[in-house]
């Protein structure tokens, strides 16, 4: 099976590793952004905003721990 996910370059992305100029692809992989750089192979993902928002509004804190 050919993996056919649409990629697409960032125009004057610097990588934040390597700090190659225009290296940085941006491409979706389960609803899911990601980047990758193709100089040095940095991989940065951000969940879809209504995934962090459901997430968020799941937790509940306990405590809060405060050292002296």
């Amino acid at each position: 099976m050919v993996n056919k996910t649409k990629r697409r370059f960032v125009a004057g992305a610097t990588c934040p590793q390597c700090k190659s100029l225009d290296t940085i692809m941006l491409y979706f992989e389960n609803n899911v952004e990601k980047i990758q750089c193709v100089n040095c192979d940095y991989q940065e993902s951000q969940a879809d905003k209504q995934v962090t928002k459901a997430t968020r509004t799941s937790e509940s804190v306990i405590g809060v721990f405060k050292p002296e």
